[in-house]
């Protein structure tokens, strides 16, 4: 962070790093001697002990409990991390989004599963198009209509697609009956010529952030009973459910034993939201992964007491409910698209113009998708620069 002598310094003259030095530094891959002082702001910074503490964490996780981890793309949308994960032990990747999951198999990475039905002709054929490239990719359907398209396109490319029965779990937006409704489609796919039946998904989106562990608990085995009475009844019916998938970093350590496999994705780098929900000791706060990314920002401003204007509005998605490192007792405000706003108690210490904040962001999944890249630093030392799939992604979302 910037000290009031950094300031008196840079106010004399001191050089910066210029934007054209920078990339062209980053290009090279040449940081020896980058620091956050170097970077631009808004910026995400990724704290890469604490990061890599959080894999380590959740891969131990999954080798004691022989629940595999099919990590979630939608919160970090990077090649560097699916990869990261995978080396640790994770068995694919899940994405929500027909782009990421070409992202990932362009990378070169296996076991991707997309959790969206893939729907209209468009993503019917990307989606057939990777099995054909991959065949250890898969999609979900919750419809007999669409699996019997995707029977067709996948006929008609001359390829297999593997296909997990996506069965209601108490989230609303997706999710067949659980059943014998779910039992027909299986069906159905077991008999198509061109699919493959790979298991069942149950995605109990509001477990995940339900506070307190033990009401979490309850609810997230509510949930998925249904999945499971399904999966009973297609292995009595002679079907084989090699995968039951699901979950989140909210139930990473409940789902073992009804499901074979954890969609976690926040653990990685954890939000605001995550941190209020309880962990298994302790009501209050959620301890089991450390908070691990932030978003950069600069004071602007700073003409009142108690009060600064920094450079991050709602085009970096600040929201009241982030929450400023080190310093959890400022209050965080957005003030417009490009100007957020930071208050304090009369007496607490004062900011000054031109020092550096990191905010909590308070969810992941926005965040990420508005920024480039990641800035990856052991303290305040940047050690790599890792590509974000955003508004520079693919132009076929």
């Amino acid at each position: 962070m910037m000290t009031r002598r950094n300031l008196i310094t840079v106010a004399a003259g001191a050089s910066w790093l210029g934007a054209a030095e920078l990339e062209r530094r980053i290009a090279k891959r040449d940081f020896r001697g980058l620091t956050k002082e170097d970077l631009p702001t808004p910026s995400m910074i990724l704290d890469l002990e604490l990061f890599e503490a959080n894999l380590a964490k959740m891969a131990a996780h999954s080798r004691s409990s022989g629940l595999a981890l099919r990590g979630h793309v939608k919160i970090h949308k990077s090649p560097e991390i699916a990869k990261r994960q995978i080396a640790q032990g994770g068995l694919g990747v899940c994405c929500a989004t027909i782009a990421e999951c070409e992202l990932m198999v362009n990378a070169a990475i296996k076991g991707v599963l997309f959790t969206c039905q893939p729907t209209g002709k468009q993503k019917i054929e990307r989606s057939v198009a990777l099995a054909k490239r991959d065949s250890s990719f898969a999609c979900v359907v919750d419809d007999a209509i669409v699996a019997k398209q995707l029977q067709e396109a996948s006929a008609a490319a001359g390829t297999r697609l593997n296909l997990c029965v996506d069965v209601f779990a108490g989230l609303t937006r997706q999710g067949c009956s659980p059943g014998v409704t779910a039992l027909a489609i299986a069906q159905q796919i077991d008999k198509s010529k061109n699919l493959k039946l790979a298991g069942l998904m149950a995605y109990s989106g509001d477990a995940s952030h339900t506070k307190t562990f033990e009401a979490r608990k309850k609810k997230s085995m509510n949930d998925l009973a249904g999945m499971l009475e399904t999966a009973e009844l297609c292995k009595k019916s002679g079907l084989e459910v090699a995968i039951r998938t699901g979950g989140s970093t909210g139930t990473y350590n409940i789902d073992v034993g009804s499901l074979t496999e954890l969609q976690a994705g926040s653990f990685v780098f954890m939000d605001t939201a995550y941190m209020k929900i309880g962990g298994k000791g302790n009501d209050q706060a959620y301890e089991d992964f450390r908070p691990a990314l932030t978003v950069m920002t600069t004071v602007i401003s700073k003409t009142r007491p108690g009060m600064c204007s920094i450079d991050a509005g709602n085009k970096a998605t600040l929201r009241p409910t982030d929450q400023v490192k080190g310093r959890p007792e400022v209050k965080v405000e957005n003030q417009g698209a490009e100007y957020g706003m930071l208050l304090w108690r009369e007496g607490d210490r004062d900011y000054q113009v031109g020092e550096r904040v990191e905010l909590y962001p308070s969810n992941l999944d926005t965040s990420t998708n508005v920024f480039d890249r990641y800035y990856v630093a052991r303290g305040d030392s940047i050690v790599d620069v890792w590509p974000i799939m955003g508004r520079s992604g693919a132009a076929q979302r």
